[in-house]
């Protein structure tokens, strides 16, 4: 019995042990791949890790196809087992690194990373990074455009922590204009460089504006949302931004530049350092002028972009060495339909006349009317024309200043908005003084204000001139009790506003 019983004890003794070697083999693996070597052919290889920050390497996959490098991986699922070459891993905290050795030939490439959660990307071995969301984060994608001419070493760093996961790639030959971008026109021909998007993201080609004899330019890059003719690459005219650049020598003399836009535009005389004129911002067709003294080269810039909607950008600038200095330009809107012009100059010495211009865009301009200069030249001279306005809407007014010689300076546009004199307010309606205010879409040279209280008696008559905007009216006979008045303002006879105001 005794031999029996040991020999049994030694075969339950080696049943157990070749069941705990056949557990302890079957939960073995060994890890595939060197971690380091590129795929090729456009395949990449992908080195799986537990860990969000490539802590335990786990074995190796592959993505991509001959000739098309593009991949999205969910990876089975969140939670899941996924299996590599090597060791499977569960798809919660765990990273992978994708290597890809790829050859492109003189190309402009958009690289499309998406990714939940972290994701960067390398063409320079992992040395910098051109994409770059490591983060955790619901699926998004980003976008990035370089030249690519040779041999690169792309890496793919991805990880995931809990929840979704998902890591995509794509890249697009995108097209893009070859000129040098930083080259000044010159000869008053301007190089305008064309982008996509409104920040000069993408470069897409050239377009040339003015002429040998003439930097000036309307141009509307050929409608609303269609293509932009003459150039390298197609780009419609929405969503879009474009650089003018221009080398000129100034004479010494003054200049006027005006600058028109819809959307945002900006001039610079320095390259681009400072702009003398910014409008950047979305807006309809608006005009900006810029008068200074200038003498020698200067690198001038246009900056333009477009949202949505109508297009279009202006450019004139004209120059003078005229005797005559112009120390003021105004417009104001009459209540009688017409526009009033003043002007003031002084040393009018040798000057041939004034020619009042007006224009309903901003850039087309017509002659309206042509004055004189006054006599005793040596001192400041006022000047007053009106001009008759209809409808609603914008117009635009400047001086042409002729000289006996024939040569020709322009003032600063002045903007008109014409409104309705029945747009008239007055506020507060209820005081406790004696003081409102008259807000006038329109300057009034004979006004008449009449106060009445609330039986029709007349109380209070003036006669004053109201002035365009905001003014302070005090009606004494509102000190003497408090109640209801009603206020009465008429241009000679014809009513503007009736307004009751309760003094409190």
């Amino acid at each position: 019995m005794k031999i029996a019983f040991n020999s049994v004890l030694k075969n339950l003794l080696l049943i157990t042990g070749l069941a705990i070697s056949t557990v302890v083999n079957a939960q073995t693996c060994t890890p595939l791949g060197d971690q380091v070597t590129y795929g090729t052919n456009d395949t990449w290889i992908g080195y799986v890790y537990t860990g969000m920050s490539f802590t335990t390497y786990r074995g190796y996959v592959t993505e991509g196809t001959s000739g098309n490098p593009a991949f999205d991986q969910s990876f089975g699922g969140a939670n899941v087992t996924y299996n590599t070459n090597g060791c499977s891993i569960t798809t919660q905290n765990f990273s992978v690194r994708y290597r890809l050795r790829k050859t492109y030939t003189n190309q402009n490439i958009q690289f499309t990373v998406g990714g939940d959660d972290g994701y960067r990307l390398s063409i320079d071995g992992g040395a910098t990074w051109l994409i770059n969301r490591w983060s955790d984060q619901s699926y998004v994608t980003t976008s990035a455009t370089v030249y690519m001419n040779g041999t690169y070493d792309i890496v793919l760093e991805y990880y995931e922590n809990a929840g979704d996961n998902r890591i995509t790639f794509a890249n697009t030959v995108i097209c893009m204009g070859t000129e040098d971008q930083s080259v000044y026109g010159t000869g008053n021909v301007w190089r305008g460089y064309i982008y996509s998007g409104q920040n000069f993201n993408t470069y897409k080609g050239l377009r040339l504006e003015g002429t040998t004899g003439d930097p000036n330019f309307d141009e509307n890059f050929g409608g609303d949302n269609v293509t932009i003719s003459g150039i390298t690459c197609p780009q419609t005219t929405e969503n879009f931004s474009a650089r003018f650049r221009l080398t000129r020598n100034m004479s010494a003399g003054t200049y006027v530049f005006t600058v028109g836009g819809d959307d945002g535009y900006r001039f610079s005389l320095d390259g681009g350092a400072t702009w003398v004129i910014n409008r950047w911002s979305t807006q309809s067709y608006v005009v900006t002028s810029y008068t200074v003294s200038l003498s020698g080269t200067y690198d001038m810039i246009i900056e333009y972009f477009e949202n949505t909607g109508n297009n279009r950008l202006s450019f004139t600038m004209s120059a003078s060495l005229l005797p005559v200095k112009l120390t003021a330009f105004n417009t104001v809107l009459l209540s009688n339909n017409k526009a009033q012009i003043t002007w003031k100059a002084q040393s009018e010495t040798n000057f041939d006349k004034y020619i009042i211009q007006k224009s309903t865009n901003g850039s087309i301009f017509t002659d309206i009317a042509t004055v004189a200069p006054k006599a005793g030249n040596q001192y400041e001279n006022n000047y007053l024309i009106t001009d008759a306005v209809n409808g609603n809407g914008t117009v635009y007014y400047r001086l042409a200043m002729k000289d006996l010689d024939g040569s020709i300076t322009y003032s600063l546009v002045s903007t008109l908005l014409i409104s309705k004199i029945t747009e008239t307010k007055i506020y507060p309606t209820v005081t406790t003084g004696n003081s409102i205010v008259l807000e006038s879409p329109v300057a009034i040279e004979k006004a008449k204000i009449d106060l009445y209280d609330m039986n029709g008696r007349l109380l209070e008559s003036k006669a004053t001139q109201v002035r365009y905007g905001k003014q302070e009216l005090n009606l004494a006979a509102t000190k003497r009790i408090k109640g209801s008045y009603l206020i009465r303002v008429s241009d000679k006879d014809a009513l503007v506003i009736n307004k009751i105001i309760m003094v409190q």
